[in-house]
């Protein structure tokens, strides 16, 4: 929200009242308290009539350091808080000398200047990374009568800002105003489905603002120098958190909020669903498997859409007996298949749902102030919401979920959760303002801990559209209703990265836009794009998403490509795990791997997936592409084309490619099975070694198990003409090493022999040889 007229004046009506200076301090050994008072203080005449703010700072982990501004601590509202997981290694210090009290915690240090005006500096390395000046924290009273605390920090010179959840505006946030409020929006607005009060700079630090409610970011864009938010309550509490580089930084905000679990295995492969609107049956889903198979395209995954379940009955969690009279068996026959099944959900009861007069006869639907159930007709004739706030609701939601599970269901897509009403009573006494944003994460709680109970460990897996701060815990999420059109699919790009910025590991999209039906063409361009993302789901609105309802070259497309996701699962599981340990997403704007090369940092049309392959969809009907290469000799994996960076590329790709680069000296593992996602990775497995001629070329290769823990780990070490390669493991099947572009090469040491091929020499290594020395 802006509350200025330009820089100097307050908009009409509207009264802002800022820490002038420290007034006292209370400096314990792990935190400070500062008073301040929003005009100079001269005599004690000054200290009448007039508000005083509590300004606390802290540290709950190595490098984060919090800070918490109150006005009338009686009238802060009772938000549901966020779940923020204090570091018990934590061992912050405070000194105070010369005007100035400093808390210490890890590389990042908050500096008070206790006497001039008011200045908080947030320090790491020897230089600032970001301060709180004079009108940077405070409080505004509106013409409409609402109070609004504020804080602004400081933007350097070049300095951007990220983030902010999966927004679809540009990218780079400078220059934004950007509201924390779920919105069903589709993808073509401001307005989000994961709202995430978090920004990330390319200065070394992000901002976690902890507050569930409506946070109002302008982000320079009413003081251009400065990042602005504000809430309308009493209290403003917020983290600072430092990091040497981008990744760094989201570690810490994981740690702190939750990191993503670790989808399983087969979660990786090709879903297919029936569509929104469309008519089917079991005929049909039958037909759509049978079809996948003769044209021997992998399926791993499909998906019910709405209408499994009787027309305005939603959700009632019966199936539709005039569709499927025999749910179990038809779930028993695709599992015999080898398929997984989802299932469409959302949290809203209809009216005509059998359990909405159970959810309401044991109040387990949210509440007008008068004490009715609050009910509307969109969406669905007569709709309530299910009150996630009681746990005795959400058990029993949890229960008829469970049914569905014990019929053979194996995941469900958490659909909704966004036009959550203010206008109502939670069970808990949570402020309705602070719940429209927090209701979505504890509706993806409950299903997804729903899962994990039943499922197991690792098995558990959503496809959901919104999210909050912490929503990450709870993959998979995909990005909402896009049209079918190129533009929408590179916004849908955008919302990806920026959602991956925010702290969540795993995203996916519906191949081919949702709504309208993309021309042959966008649907084969997005079907490289779908299937070199995290997750891909064919998906559509009112139209069938089958390849072959295109054309046969779309069948070729979304053979070739689900057969390459597949092989790279060794690869993509371990970007995976590294997201779940780490909080690095799968999908990486630029500058997540490019921190220094400012060209990275504008990027949003091509993205790294994991550390080492270069993705750039191609967005043009003509198969055009632009994009940007890095510094380093990188590879084209499809052709085998080299392609020396810095430099922007111009080319032109068929349906059946695309730019798809991979690092200069990576060691990219390959898996030995093209039809199916959840294999044994090491078994067979091929490290393509790039780079290998080069001198200093050193890498550790983990190869992950399906659980997510090591299966082997392989150790390159290239140089002065020698290519060694070592393995361990407790098992060590025979395996395969290609150096990619070496022309020769002879094997000096292991069981194994070098043979030449186009792309470079081929190693073939027999069982249990754990290394091998080659010439080249």
């Amino acid at each position: 929200m802006k509350f200025t007229d330009g820089f100097w004046q307050m908009r009409a009506g509207t009264r802002a009242h800022y820490a002038r200076e420290v007034r006292d301090v209370r400096v314990l050994d792990d935190r400070i308290t500062l008073h301040a008072p929003v005009r100079a203080v001269t005599h004690r005449g000054d200290t009448l009539n007039a508000p005083l703010l509590t300004v606390d700072c802290w540290s709950p982990a190595p490098g984060v350091i919090g800070v918490q501004v109150v006005h009338l601590a009686g009238g802060v509202r009772p938000h549901p808080a966020f779940d923020v997981t204090a570091d018990p290694a934590v061992a912050p210090s405070v000194r105070r000398e010369d005007g100035v009290v400093e808390l210490d915690s890890g590389e990042l240090s908050l500096r008070v200047a206790t006497e001039g005006p008011w200045r908080l500096e947030f320090r790491a390395g020897g230089r600032t990374l970001t301060s709180v000046e004079e009108r940077g924290t405070g409080f505004v009273e509106t013409a409409d009568g609402a109070h609004h605390m504020l804080a602004q920090l400081s933007l350097g010179v070049r300095e951007l800002v990220y983030g902010m959840g999966e927004r679809f505006t540009p990218l780079v946030r400078n220059g934004q105003t950007v509201d924390i409020w779920q919105a069903d929006g589709g993808t073509s607005s401001e307005q989000a489905y994961k709202n995430v009060p978090f920004y990330l700079s390319n200065r070394g630090y992000g901002v976690f603002v902890d507050h569930p409610g409506l946070v109002s970011f302008e982000v320079g864009s009413e003081a251009v120098g400065r990042v602005q938010f504000s809430v309308e309550d009493q209290a403003l509490r917020y983290y600072v958190i430092h990091g040497a580089t981008p990744k760094e930084v989201l570690a810490r905000y994981t740690a702190l909020t939750g990191r993503p679990a670790l989808p399983p295995p087969w979660s990786f492969g090709l879903w297919l669903s029936t569509s929104f609107t469309t008519s089917y049956d079991e005929a049909t889903v039958n037909a759509f498997v049978d079809g996948m198979a003769e044209r021997d395209i992998p399926l791993s995954v499909f998906h019910f859409d709405c209408f499994w379940m009787r027309e305005f009955h939603w959700c009632d969690f019966v199936w539709d007996p005039e569709v499927f009279p025999d749910p179990e068996g038809m779930l028993a026959r695709l599992k015999e298949r080898g398929l997984r099944v989802c299932v469409w959900i959302n949290p809203y009861i209809a009216q005509r749902s059998a359990l909405f007069e159970e959810g309401a006869r044991l109040g387990h639907l949210v509440r007008r102030p008068d004490g009715t159930v609050w009910q509307w007709d969109m969406w669905q004739a007569g709709m309530a919401l299910v009150d996630f706030t009681s746990a005795q609701a959400r058990r029993w939601y949890a229960d008829k979920l469970r049914v569905l599970l014990d019929m053979g269901v194996d995941a469900f897509k958490t659909d909704f959760g966004e036009r959550i009403p203010t206008d109502v009573r939670w069970a808990d006494g949570s402020d309705p303002e602070g719940m429209h944003n927090r209701y979505t994460h504890l509706y993806n709680e409950t299903v997804f801990e729903l899962l994990r109970e039943v499922r197991g460990e690792g098995e558990a897996v959503l496809f959901a559209r919104s999210a909050t701060a912490g929503g990450q815990r709870f993959p998979v999420h995909w990005g909402g209703d896009c049209a079918s059109t190129y533009g929408a699919m590179a916004e849908s790009l955008r919302g990806g990265l920026s959602l991956g910025l925010s702290g969540f590991g795993f995203w996916s999209h519906d191949i081919g836009g949702f709504e309208g039906t993309p021309d042959p063409d966008l649907f084969k361009r997005w079907l490289a794009f779908g299937l070199l993302s995290s997750h891909s789901r064919l998906h559509g609105s009112r139209s069938y998403r089958v390849p072959w309802a295109f054309d046969e070259e779309s069948v070729e497309v979304a053979r070739t490509f689900t057969r390459l996701k597949c092989r790279l699962m060794p690869y993509l599981y371990g970007a995976a795990v590294q997201a779940h340990e780490q909080g690095t997403p799968m999908m990486r704007a630029m500058l997540l791997e490019f921190p220094d090369d400012p060209t990275c940092h504008h990027l949003d049309t091509q993205y790294m997936l994991g550390d080492d392959l270069l993705v750039a969809p191609v967005f043009d009907a003509e198969g055009a592409v632009e994009y940007y290469v890095p510094e380093g000799e990188w590879t084209h994996l499809m052709s085998g084309a080299t392609v020396r960076g810095p430099a922007w590329r111009r080319e032109t790709h068929d349906h059946g490619s695309l730019p798809l680069l991979v690092r200069p000296g990576a060691v990219l593992p390959v898996g030995a099975v093209q039809d199916r996602p959840d294999y044994d990775y090491l078994d067979g497995v091929t490290l393509r070694v790039y780079g290998a001629a080069g001198a200093g070329t050193r890498r550790r290769t983990v190869i992950p198990d399906a659980r997510g823990g090591v299966a082997a780990v392989f150790h390159t070490d290239a140089g002065n003409g020698v290519v060694t390669l070592r393995g361990d493991a407790e098992r060590l099947p025979a395996w395969k090493a290609v150096l990619v572009g070496v022309a020769a090469a002879r094997v000096t040491e292991g069981e194994a022999r070098a043979v030449p091929t186009a792309e470079g020499v081929l190693i073939e290594v027999a069982e249990g040889c754990a290394r091998v020395r080659v010439e080249v």
